[in-house]
């Protein structure tokens, strides 16, 4: 079965071509080694996929016929993510709610406050 397919069917990403451009992109490693699109997948073989900021580990135990239901994944994979990596991903979470990307949109109450303190102090 090929990578993309395969990682459609135990359900890591939506749509099948998204799944193929995760792999031209190089987001997806089949035993420590990039892969295209095509390459085929066997049971015992290690995937690392990363996707959203986490690289997710797993290994292959059977091959799906078709796409399954999301409770019987279990049986066609081994996911040896670290706990770790979620970890790191809720740090991401908390910070990104205290920065705005610049430029977008106009200062909030508080921006423009600090703006003017810093416009004070310099004319000091």
């Amino acid at each position: 079965m090929r990578i993309d397919k395969y990682l459609w069917c135990v359900r890591y990403y939506k749509t099948r071509s998204i799944a193929t451009a995760a792999c031209k992109k190089g987001q997806v490693k089949v035993n420590g080694a990039s892969v295209k699109p095509s390459r085929e997948v066997f049971p015992t073989d290690k995937i690392e996929l990363k996707k959203d900021q986490i690289i997710y580990q797993l290994t292959v135990n059977d091959l799906p016929p078709n796409r399954v239901g999301a409770k019987l994944v279990d049986i066609y994979r081994v996911d040896t993510t670290p706990k770790s990596a979620f970890e790191a991903r809720e740090l991401l979470k908390y910070s990104k709610d205290y920065y705005r990307k610049k430029g977008a949109g106009r200062p909030t109450k508080k921006d423009r406050r600090d703006i003017d303190d810093y416009r004070d102090d310099d004319e000091e």
